[in-house]
């Protein structure tokens, strides 16, 4: 396995989109890597974008992205499309992430994988890559009963405690989702262990990414950067 390593963009912070169709999507599939962006890249840019949402559940998304990214000043943007209506609403979700590139140029995508089998999800990820197409674009798994994990070809590891953070911080930031019985500690570290010893890390998260380009100039000239090249 050949670790690569995120280029820093020279003379500004790293800027990061994070899509999610639902409030804690963006969480429950890239909560760790989040925490992790936040702590080891000072003055990150991020923009979180939600396309559905209650207002209780668009308050606990905003709570979350705060608490997933410590130190950082996320943009928010909360929408209230209908919950598992995106594909009818294909327009208006192209219209809406295409929106954001007004204001803001992203090194990092954060969004659902191509192969998820929620509605929604998969929506998301059809007009991702229609919309940007020169960013590294790296698909999150969310477990659920359909069973729809793909093999991944992307892993972030996650130390022990950055794991359990996560897990914390899903329980404290969505109160709204603990009667369900696949919202538990089991299911979120289980497959962050799983993902973990794919890549040999304690924990990881994983992800799919359709098209990357790497630069094999000497560290010493130029850090060798992962990015989608679509």
């Amino acid at each position: 396995m050949l670790p690569l390593h995120l280029g820093i963009p020279q003379g500004r912070p790293l800027a990061v989109l994070a899509i999610g169709a639902h409030p804690d999507d963006i969480e429950i599939g890239a909560g760790g890597t989040l925490l992790n962006l936040a702590l080891n890249h000072p003055g990150l840019r991020t923009h979180y974008l939600v396309l559905t949402g209650t207002p209780e559940r668009q308050l606990e998304a905003r709570g979350a992205a705060a608490a997933f990214l410590p130190g950082a000043v996320p943009s928010i943007q909360l929408c209230n499309l209908q919950e598992g209506r995106l594909p009818a609403a294909w327009g208006q979700v192209k219209d809406t992430i295409e929106e954001v590139t007004v204001s803001f140029r992203p090194d990092v995508i954060l969004a659902p994988q191509p192969q998820d089998a929620h509605q929604d999800h998969r929506t998301i990820a059809e007009i991702v890559p229609t919309v940007f197409r020169d960013q590294l674009y790296l698909g999150y798994e969310i477990p659920k009963w359909d069973g729809d994990f793909s093999r991944p070809a992307v892993y972030v590891p996650l130390s022990a405690e950055v794991a359990r953070r996560k897990t914390e911080l899903l329980h404290k930031c969505f109160p709204s989702q603990s009667g369900r019985d696949w919202f538990d500690d089991e299911v979120f570290l289980g497959l962050a262990r799983l993902r973990g010893m794919e890549c040999r890390a304690p924990y990881a998260e994983a992800f799919t990414c359709a098209k990357s380009l790497i630069h094999l100039q000497p560290p010493d000239l130029a850090p060798m950067r992962l990015r989608e090249a679509q």
